[in-house]
């Protein structure tokens, strides 16, 4: 099987969807001799706040001397931005022998009958993460669980550690129509011994999770007992918890809801630390003020030309990304959208009206996305009279007749802003403003297949 060949083939795993369950996930590890247990591991579910608390806690972590093994889903760009060790993505040739030896290992439990169908996609890329921090030898592993928590790959994962983020409504078809379902599925991450962290506040799904870890003999820390979170100005929070009392710091990520992420990540760092991988309250700091999370709340500057980058793919999100935009008064401005067809299109744009001055309605390559025609339909009907435009691809939608100093927000979609961090920002800072590309994008590599939102 040559290099380019066992690319295509992880990515023609994309067709066999999603596979609730642990079963092919868990022959594959035995079949690797299990490399999740050749170092501590770190669980991080919930619905919003996921990948920004691996961010911080990563960041932190490193700045405590320690190797970090990160594994994060969906990328924007690049499939290596899901498996990174050290704050370095994993080379093209290392995916490349990974993926080889993956699909070896995968053909061989299928010929046996140990597998009925080969794996699905996430399933693979776990696989290789879990391989791949092993063989760097990492002193602890973050991962980002993908889909709910009970169900999910990442969940073979015997973690040591683990924290649940903010609940709310995505993925219904597989998680539940209510708040206190989906977050019973996050609860499947807890297991027997783990310190769970979690950061709801909201009564009903607090019990949900607080009973979980009882049931288990988990250890629950719920990161608001005995803490203080206290805005200091308009740019600066001061957390104090019962460990330690940390300095005023303004968080790397923007959006108040970083607060709380933020609140998260230092409970569950003081737990890690507790539990002799020592980490400062220094590196602590480090990593609230010094993380960067890319496509989420990111602006991005060419020129007199400002873009608002954010992925939002849920109602609660799209709130979060609205009342920043309101905050920091950078609305009303144009709103660059695109949703696929398995999100609350309906919730997503009623979050985002009250910020735009009109909407251009696009979609990415990719055929789960909602056609701009039909997604225009719905925006004209739930935020009349907001003007709405349509745009056959991200490029023509960043140069429809904006003004040189216009800022946009582009959100709705990873998709989307993938899309943009990859193609059509590069366009459009040529064409239009003729600015050189911020060093975040010259980062990122070729645009791969992307998984599930």
């Amino acid at each position: 099987m040559t290099v380019a060949t066992s690319l295509d083939t992880l990515a023609n795993l994309e067709r066999f969807g999603i596979r609730p369950g642990l079963e092919a996930i868990g022959a594959l590890m035995a079949a690797d001799d299990h490399p999740e247990s050749a170092y501590p591991g770190v669980l991080v579910a919930g619905t919003n706040g996921k990948g920004s608390t691996v961010a911080m806690a990563d960041h932190a972590l490193r700045a405590a001397g320690h190797r970090v093994g990160r594994y994060t889903s969906p990328h924007l760009v690049s499939l290596r931005e899901r498996i990174v060790v050290d704050g370095s993505q994993i080379s093209p040739a290392a995916l490349e022998e990974e993926a080889g030896a993956f699909l070896a290992r995968a053909d061989a439990l299928v010929a046996r009958g140990s597998l009925a169908t080969p794996p699905t996609f996430f399933e693979a890329i776990t696989a290789i993460a879990l391989s791949w921090f092993r063989r760097c030898e990492v002193d602890v592993a973050l991962l980002e669980v993908g889909l709910g928590g009970r169900f999910d790959a990442t969940n073979i994962v015997p973690a040591r550690w683990g924290v649940i983020t903010a609940i709310g409504l995505d993925h219904q078809a597989y998680l539940g129509d209510t708040l206190e379902a989906i977050a019973a599925e996050k609860a499947g991450i807890i297991k027997s011994d783990m310190t769970i962290v979690t950061t709801e506040d909201r009564p009903a799904i607090r019990s949900v999770l607080s009973e979980t870890a009882a049931a288990r003999g988990a250890r629950w820390i719920d990161a608001h007992e005995g803490a203080t979170l206290i805005d200091v100005d308009a740019e600066r929070v001061r957390i104090a918890t019962p460990a330690h009392a940390y300095p005023a710091v303004r968080l790397g990520l923007a959006g108040a809801h970083q607060r709380v992420n933020a609140l998260g990540a230092v409970r569950l760092l003081e737990t890690i630390d507790r539990d002799g991988l020592p980490v400062a309250p220094s590196a602590i700091i480090a990593g609230l003020s010094e993380v960067e999370w890319a496509g989420r709340l990111q602006r991005v500057v060419f020129g007199k030309r400002t873009l608002w980058l954010d992925a939002a793919h849920n109602p609660s999100a799209a709130a979060a990304l609205a009342n920043h935009l309101q905050a920091s008064r950078a609305a009303p401005l144009p709103v660059v959208l695109a949703i696929m067809d398995d999100k609350d299109a309906a919730g997503i744009v009623r979050a985002l009206a009250p910020v735009a001055s009109r909407f251009i309605c696009t979609a990415p390559a990719t055929p789960r996305a909602i056609a701009p025609e039909r997604l225009a339909g719905l925006v004209t009907e739930l935020a009349h009279p907001t003007p709405v435009l349509t745009a056959s691809s991200p490029v023509e939608a960043l140069g429809q007749h904006h003004p040189a100093t216009e800022t946009l927000c582009v959100t709705g979609s990873i998709f989307l802003v993938g899309a943009v961090a990859s193609g059509a920002v590069g366009i459009y800072a040529t064409t239009v403003v003729g600015q050189a590309l911020p060093d975040f994008l010259k980062r990122m590599a070729r645009c791969d297949f992307k998984g599930k939102e």
